[in-house]
């Protein structure tokens, strides 16, 4: 069990809500300088943003239970394109509404191999992406279990701060938590002068709080920049929690996790991962939140969910795409 409240088991399905976003991953073959040039040895077209990532990871390692996206996409050709993406991992598209107030949201991802990746990002429709964008009613009366809300500090309308210093992204986790569903929570990785305020107006609407460790670090202000300091990132995590997350904070990086719950607080260590096995790191944190989020759904021990979430971060290393590499995994009927 990850904590000890007692799991609703009859409860069954996750809803993946917010950035949903075309990304253009391309592999190039160095950073190059100001006004330089580099050459584009691949690209790769595919799903992208947190709830994306999550909802095609989960259908990759063939969760059986229902994934539901909601988001806001463009009604033009890359619309189109993230509607047969969706049909095509046999996602339902009913919660995905479209708008002709702004284009489909996307990124250009420029991936050094073996090395680093670098985001060019266009907001686009997921600057609309507001309450009215996610009906409660529709899902919560189907039995979801867990909401899945990615990215807080990115979404311009949830990020809203309030008179009362909570978001608006809090109001609607309140009334989705009223609803007896769990929320879960993803950060961005984006620099902004509200980016603590609108973490502190949230905190107490989330049950599960995922961030890696510039996200941490930006959060609280202890300093996590080497993303291998378990001391310092449980701190963080534990500043986190004191914000009012009701059941757990789990900070990661490359290097190592750590999770801060009501009853539990423990550190893992990611095995290292050569680097010429390592094709692209773009989504690895996304695909390392499905794999906890997955066993936070069947209820698996902590140490059960943070293994298996590295498992699908390792697997995703394998892959062009955020995805690509989780379809060498399948979940198993035991917690690892």
């Amino acid at each position: 069990m990850p904590q000890t409240a007692q799991p609703d088991r009859k409860r069954k399905g996750i809803a993946c809500a917010g950035n949903w976003i075309l990304d253009t991953v391309h592999t190039i073959s160095h950073w190059p300088e100001k006004s330089g040039l580099a050459i584009i040895e691949s690209q790769h077209i595919d799903l992208g943003g947190g709830p994306a990532n999550v909802a095609l990871g989960l259908k990759a390692i063939g969760a059986s239970y229902p994934i539901i996206p909601i988001g806001l996409i463009g009604a033009g050709a890359m619309g189109d394109e993230v509607v047969r993406l969706c049909a095509e991992a046999r996602l339902p598209i009913k919660s995905l509404r479209r708008t002709t107030r702004a284009t489909t949201s996307q990124t250009h991802v420029m991936n050094v191999q073996g090395d680093s990746r670098t985001f060019f990002h266009h907001r686009g429709a997921n600057s609309l992406f507001d309450a009215d964008s996610i009906n409660i009613d529709s899902f919560s009366v189907s039995g979801i279990k867990l909401f899945y809300l990615g990215y807080l500090t990115l979404l311009d309308k949830l990020d809203e701060i309030l008179p009362t210093g909570k978001t608006v992204a809090a109001q609607v986790l309140a009334e989705i938590r009223a609803n007896d569903i769990q929320t879960c929570v993803d950060l961005a990785s984006f620099k902004s002068d509200t980016y603590r305020d609108v973490v502190n107006g949230t905190l107490a609407a989330i049950d599960y709080l995922f961030a890696n460790e510039l996200e941490a670090q930006q959060a609280t202000g202890v300093t996590l920049t080497c993303g291998a300091d378990t001391q310092n990132m449980m701190e963080a995590a534990r500043l986190l929690k004191s914000g009012g997350v009701r059941q757990a904070v789990i900070v990661h990086s490359p290097n190592s996790i750590v999770w801060y719950g009501n009853d539990v607080q423990l550190a893992a260590i990611p095995e290292p991962i050569p680097t010429a096995e390592i094709i692209s790191a773009v989504g690895a944190g996304d695909a390392f939140a499905s794999g906890v989020i997955h066993g936070i759904h069947e209820d698996w021990p902590v140490q059960s969910c943070l293994k298996f979430g590295m498992r699908t971060a390792a697997a995703c290393l394998s892959g062009y795409t955020a995805t690509d590499g989780l379809k060498t995994l399948t979940v198993s009927a035991n917690p690892p």
